[in-house]
């Protein structure tokens, strides 16, 4: 399995939105995480770079 190299990941106020791609920009997964979940998520994943997009309703 190819390892994860970027993360995108779409942030709001309870559900985030985390989509997972390998070095060629293939996606390797895509998961729905709640908000106390998201620290334990990133605990587990390799060393790689994080793109945030917010959604209109995240800063409220």
């Amino acid at each position: 399995m190819s390892e994860v190299t970027v993360i995108g990941l779409d942030i709001a106020k309870n559900v985030f939105q985390a989509h997972g791609a390998d070095a060629q920009g293939q996606q390797l997964f895509s998961r729905r995480i709640t908000r106390g979940k998201v620290l334990e998520f990133f605990e587990h994943q390799p060393r790689c770079l994080v793109a945030l997009e917010a959604c209109g309703g995240a800063h409220h």
